[in-house]
């Protein structure tokens, strides 16, 4: 069953049986009041036929016969029995002959009001003291009106209810349409989305309410699928480019050395060009497999616990034997006193790698000029923050430095292949941390490497 259809559905049954308690809730209590009031009728019809039957005194009885004639029209089938009672009579005779049960007579006995309901005729029955002697004092009579007028409410109430219902299932049918309409159409429009159009984007994502902000979140994603498609297509064709430019140039090489003998000094010319070429190709290559190892979220690596200022100086210690002319220096004034606010959760040879590469940006991009490393701690992570004033990244590529094999328009004279970014940023998701990078064109860039704290 389709969820617009059992949303309906409920919203129907929920509605059916509302209508149906208030009906309930409302006849029941008119039909009891109806009967109980029909035998008070009764009742009191009984005590004006004992006085006017009974009465020793010419005048009372009289004067109940008057208003008896006057005031109380007659029930239809409505009839008086007068017994008296006497010790030891059953009432046996009388009860078979009424058609009442004995017990009926035996309350009149007891002098408690007696009630009894035959089909349509209602029975109700006092003991009335004349002198004395006692009389039980019957009258029976058809409770035409209120039956009728009971049948008629009740077909009131089942009609409204039919009508009630059907009103009840197409509001239903209605608003369950009116809440899945703008959901089928999100449907029908994501169907027509595929590899080729992903630029479309849903309508309504504007709207503050669920519907908009599943529309919104949709079109974020395929915001975040066409940047991925389009990164994956930059990437394929700058990969092919740096791997077909070494190998072009080792093949050419070998061909024109290979072409005719040559003197000796040519053919070491020629094996130099074609080892440069490969060691670049070699380093290329084993960038792209650790990237996409690092990448891979189902690889196992192991963590211990570990200081980040530990990892900074190791870093520090690397990039000094790398490039002993850096200006590299680290800021202790915020060291915390407590060396266990710097302990994070850590693959030292990854993280090494990662604080590595930005520090190597940092003097690269920089000319080797100043570069300054704080380490601090905050309420629930360490930040390692790298600040160089070298050439800055334009603020309109900044949103693309972590696509594999991009490189600012400004860094066209500094080696590199567009990895050490990237690689570190999965470094980071690796450990459940995250890299920002602020930076303005000509004025430097800050790093930011964010730890979580160390969880046991």
């Amino acid at each position: 069953m389709r969820t617009q259809t059992k949303i309906a559905a409920i919203f129907f049954l929920f509605s059916l049986f509302v209508i149906i308690l208030f009906s309930v809730s409302v006849y029941y209590p008119m039909n009891k009041f109806a009967f109980s009031d029909f035998y008070k009728r009764l009742e009191i019809r009984a005590v004006i036929a004992a006085r006017s039957a009974l009465e020793t005194e010419a005048d009372k009885a009289s004067v109940m016969r008057e208003i008896r004639a006057l005031h109380l029209q007659k029930l239809p089938q409505e009839k008086e029995y007068i017994f008296k009672i006497t010790p030891g009579r059953s009432f046996a005779e009388e009860a078979e002959r009424l058609k009442v049960p004995v017990s009926f007579f035996q309350s009149i006995k007891n002098n408690r009001p007696a009630i009894y309901q035959q089909r349509n005729i209602f029975f109700s029955g006092i003991s009335y003291q004349a002198g004395p002697d006692r009389y039980a004092v019957i009258v029976s009579a058809e409770n035409y009106f209120n039956i009728h007028y009971l049948a008629y409410i009740r077909n009131v109430i089942l009609a409204a209810i039919i009508i009630s219902s059907l009103f009840a299932l197409s509001m239903s049918v209605l608003f369950s349409r009116q809440v899945f309409n703008p959901v089928i159409a999100i449907t029908r429009k994501v169907k027509e989305i595929g590899s080729q159009n992903l630029h479309v984007r849903l309508d309504g994502a504007n709207e503050k309410d669920e519907v908009g902000e599943l529309a919104a979140t949709f079109n974020n994603m395929l915001d975040r699928l066409e940047t991925a498609f389009e990164t994956q297509n930059n990437f394929i064709s700058n990969a092919s480019h740096e791997l077909s430019t070494p190998l072009t140039t080792i093949i050419g090489e070998a061909d024109v050395t290979l072409s005719k003998v040559r003197p000796p000094d040519e053919y070491i010319r020629a094996l130099s060009v074609i080892l440069h070429e490969a060691e670049r190709l070699d380093s290329i290559t084993r960038s792209l497999l650790f990237l996409a190892q690092t990448g891979f979220n189902g690889k196992t690596q192991k963590f211990e616990r570990m200081r980040a200022d530990q990892l900074v100086y190791d870093a520090k210690e690397t990039i000094d034997k790398i490039n002993p002319d850096n200006k590299i220096s680290i800021d202790l004034s915020r060291i915390p006193h407590n060396p266990d606010e710097l302990k994070i959760k850590a693959n030292g040879q990854l993280l090494h790698l990662a604080i590595t590469n930005v520090m190597t940006n940092a003097c690269k991009y920089s000319n080797n000029g100043p570069v300054t490393v704080s380490l601090y701690p905050t309420e629930a992570s360490v930040i390692i923050a790298i600040q160089d004033h070298g050439i800055g990244i334009p603020g309109n590529e900044l949103q693309h430095i972590y696509d594999p094999f991009f490189r600012a328009s400004n860094t066209g004279e500094y080696a590199g292949y567009g990895i050490g970014l990237p690689l570190s940023r999965n470094i980071m998701r690796i450990h459940r941390g995250e890299i920002v990078v602020l930076s303005r064109q000509n004025e430097g860039t800050l790093v930011q490497l964010i730890f979580p704290h160390w969880q046991p």
